[in-house]
């Protein structure tokens, strides 16, 4: 082998060995899909930009009779009274067996990546995040919850490899409790 030709296998070699893409993000096993629908307040994000500012943020999921999830995710934008915002994305599940991983459609023909990356037996708290480690979502059945489960699973998310720095806290306000 010419040593032009030797130079160049060993460039194309060390270009393509940064080319691999890291494993898929884990799911959870298995998720009951109708024990999963209904509203989840979303505790702490890495914000889309339309997240950015948002308070009293909500996911609702309604289980459609084709399979897909009719979702609502509502927030106040920029304080708590500020305008009210609605976006109506579907999901589609991926992944059959575990109904961790769906799309998610906001504008057709494009599905996000949605992972279902932790969810408690109870069906009290999920984390919802995307292989590219981007965005991300912590989400509640209830607005407030205790700073120690928050704790939890902020370590949760870190472990999966997201920053801690990124993740924002999401304002809710309550009856009980007042704004938070």
């Amino acid at each position: 082998m010419n040593r032009g030709l030797f130079s160049t296998a060993l460039l194309i070699l060390a270009l393509c060995s940064g080319c691999s893409s890291p494993p898929p993000l884990a799911t959870v096993a298995a998720v009951d899909l109708p024990r999963f629908m209904g509203d989840w307040y979303v505790i702490a994000s890495i914000p889309t930009f339309l997240e950015v500012g948002a308070h009293n943020p909500v996911e609702s999921y309604r289980l459609d009779t084709d399979g897909t999830i009719d979702t609502t995710f509502s927030f106040n934008a920029d304080g708590f009274d500020g305008e009210k915002k609605t976006y109506h994305p579907r999901g589609f599940v991926r992944n059959r067996q575990t109904n961790a991983v769906w799309g998610m459609q906001f504008i057709w023909p494009i599905k996000a990546d949605y992972r279902i990356v932790y969810l408690d037996e109870q069906y009290q708290y999920t984390i919802i995040g995307r292989n590219k480690l981007d965005y991300l979502w912590i989400m509640a059945r209830q607005p407030i919850i205790d700073e120690t489960v928050y704790g939890d699973l902020v370590a949760r998310a870190e472990r999966l490899g997201y920053l801690a720095n990124l993740i924002v806290r999401s304002p809710h306000a309550t009856p009980e409790r007042g704004q938070r």
